[in-house]
């Protein structure tokens, strides 16, 4: 079945996978209430349950392929690359994607530099247009390079543009013992797409992790593409738009980071760019959280109160904490020629009395100086 089929989904969850695929074959047959069964999971999990076809039209869908399964050469394929398979009931399962609930994968086929996938907390995923500028490049390589060094896990899709920066920069940047990057794939791990990106895909195998929900010798397909969004999105405690196109996959991924409850951050851009006006798009809804640096998106991965990003230091302003009054005053205050208490009740708009004692108050604070019975700025 096809990643993400949800009522394939379902009669694995109803019956397990073994009876799942006996049914599919033909060598079991299906107990009896097993299509309410189905519809009712579906229904649970929110998915447009009760309007689906039927067990027949699935089963319909799926018999043709039985023929072509061939799971002892997948797994010989797979282990050739030095890689394995992972199901929900492996020790080394990554615990987020039940996050997914019925959408999440049976099972994941994994070349990676280390046994285990990083937890939750350790990625973020940095997603953008594949067509990116120069100016999505620069932020991409300081943003990845910044948050590997802080011994983060980026994950991206492994496509040009913004997802291959990404996993660049993070090859770049990360420590001794750290996973640099996960790169989710939408076809066979067998072979590398695009093949422009072979090089890059190649030396993520052997320093971080390929991901694919499909098995080896599997075709990259548009629906793929889109499915294998929300594994990007699942795998990662924040999401990084750099730049997105009105209508793109990378926003594609930030919906399902909100739709989990992940943390969904966007990157600004030219108001005059068509590449950041899916990233506008986003801060404009109250999707997306707008980032500019790789410490402001550490703070967004981190547990509250972690990785706090200090205030920019400034030099303070010789009027800072001055009350109304006295600023008014201040104000009105000549920088040259000296005036009259009654002259800067009038400029001021404030009684005498307040004057004066405001006068005292700048004299204290050296902003204000008196001669001859008249009163400026000081210099």
């Amino acid at each position: 079945m096809e990643p993400s089929d949800l009522a394939g989904l379902a009669l694995v969850r109803a019956v397990g996978p073994v009876d799942a695929l006996a049914i599919i074959e033909g060598t079991l047959e299906a107990p009896r209430g097993l299509e309410r069964s189905m519809t009712s999971i579906l229904v649970d999990s929110g998915a447009a349950g009760s309007g689906w076809p039927g067990l027949a039209d699935a089963l319909g869908r799926w018999r043709p392929r039985v023929k072509d399964a061939a799971p002892e050469r997948d797994l010989a394929v797979i282990a050739a690359l030095g890689g394995g398979l992972l199901y929900p009931e492996h020790p080394l399962w990554p615990p987020a994607l039940a996050d997914l609930d019925l959408a999440e994968p049976i099972a994941l086929w994994v070349r990676s530099a280390t046994a285990a996938l990083p937890p939750l907390g350790s990625c973020v995923a940095i997603v953008g247009s594949r067509d990116s500028t120069s100016y999505g490049a620069s932020v991409t390589s300081e943003m990845a390079y910044a948050l590997a060094q802080r011994g983060l896990t980026i994950v991206s899709g492994g496509a040009f543009g913004i997802d291959a920066q990404a996993h660049r920069a993070a090859l770049t940047g990360a420590g001794p013992g750290c996973l640099p990057t996960i790169a989710v794939m939408a076809g066979g791990l067998d072979r590398y797409y695009p093949a422009g990106n072979e090089d890059l895909l190649r030396a993520i195998a052997h320093q971080g992790a390929l991901v694919a929900e499909v098995p080896p010798g599997a075709s990259s397909t548009r629906y793929r593409f889109l499915q294998r969004n929300r594994i990007i999105a699942a795998l990662s405690v924040a999401t990084v738009v750099v730049e997105a196109r009105w209508r793109s996959g990378a926003l594609n991924t930030a919906h399902h980071a909100e739709g989990l409850g992940r943390v969904v951050a966007a990157v600004p851009g030219s108001v005059y760019s068509a590449n950041s006006a899916g990233c506008h798009r986003l801060l404009r809804e109250g999707a997306a959280v707008c980032v500019t640096d790789a410490a402001e998106v550490a703070e967004l991965a981190g547990a509250s109160g972690e990785a706090l990003v200090p205030e920019p230091l400034q030099q303070a302003a010789i009027h800072d904490g001055l009350s109304v009054e006295d600023l008014l005053l201040f104000d009105a205050l000549p920088l040259t020629t000296g005036t009259t208490v009654d002259k800067l009740s009038v400029v001021a708009g404030l009684p005498p009395a307040a004057v004066l004692a405001g006068l005292g108050r700048l004299e204290l604070m050296a902003l204000a100086q008196r001669g001859n019975g008249l009163w400026k700025r000081r210099r």
